[in-house]
């Protein structure tokens, strides 16, 4: 009898075990494709100012880093917002370095890249894009009362140390000034900034936006403006968000991009060069 009791008793035990297994799983499975299906996973460096940038709390629509105590702000973040609201979707702000970005995109740690990327030929092979959100013009971003702060040509500084930020066309048009001092492109424009700070460079460059960026937020930075200026194609100046091959996004995005007239652009992107930290 005591056999049968103990039998009974592990039989029961492991049909208990099975069934509270299978529910778990379930309930995993489900958890994650209802999250997945609600969010709106958005791949950003937050350190691009006005377009995106760092800060520590939800001022002025700063929307939380996912896995970070800090929060996401810029003309990106209020475009991501807009085009996550029409998918009906919670914005999530996933912060990714510049050159993991189209990995995380393509790994599916992300649904799209929103992070004042331009739809180059290049980057065309490996993902696709939305119709652009923001055009702009190339600058150079020089020290106030320095010797290039005059400048109205791109020769205009040959023989200076110029950079750009790795792997973007801003560093491959370098080239188009003669006797140029090219320096090693870096990784961010925090970064650029303090090195125009220190002499390391005479200057880095940078689209508008940016450049207005810079100039409001430091005193010693001066942004140059061309009148014989750098040759870019559209698809260079323009801005777009990334996506999948293939992503069934890319229609709803455009269809949600088009609803957001030209005039609210720009009022976006004032308010954004406004709204910047100090900092960045």
């Amino acid at each position: 009898m005591r056999k049968k009791r103990l039998v009974f008793m592990a039989i029961s035990l492991t049909i208990i075990l099975l069934l509270a297994g299978c529910g778990t799983s379930e309930k995993e499975t489900v958890g994650t494709k209802t999250k997945d299906e609600e969010t709106f996973k958005v791949g950003l460096e937050a350190g691009y100012a006005p377009f995106n940038w760092t800060q520590k709390d939800d001022s002025n629509g700063g929307v939380k880093i996912d896995g970070s105590a800090e929060y996401a702000g810029g003309y990106d973040v209020e475009i991501a917002k807009k085009i996550a609201e029409g998918l009906g979707k919670k914005l999530v702000i996933v912060k990714t370095e510049w050159d993991g970005l189209v990995p995380a995109l393509t790994s599916g740690k992300i649904d799209a890249i929103i992070a004042g990327m331009s739809p180059t030929a290049e980057r065309k092979k490996t993902i696709d894009f939305s119709d652009i959100y923001y055009k702009s013009n190339l600058v150079m971003v020089v020290k106030k009362g320095g010797k290039y702060e005059t400048a109205t040509s791109i020769q205009d500084f040959s023989g200076a140390k110029i950079t750009a930020q790795l792997n973007t066309f801003h560093y491959s048009v370098i080239d188009q000034i003669k006797g140029v001092n090219k320096q090693p492109a870096m990784d961010n424009f925090p970064a650029m900034r303090v090195a125009l700070e220190s002499g390391v460079i005479d200057g880095y460059v940078s689209e508008r936006p940016e450049g207005v960026s810079a100039e409001s937020a430091n005193k010693n930075y001066k942004m140059v403006e061309f009148t014989d200026g750098f040759k870019t194609s559209d698809d260079d100046t323009a801005i777009a968000v990334g996506v999948k091959k293939g992503s069934s996004l890319t229609d709803e995005i455009n269809k949600i991009l088009s609803g957001i007239s030209e005039e609210e652009r720009s009022s976006i992107m004032d308010t954004a060069i406004k709204n910047q930290p100090a900092a960045n």
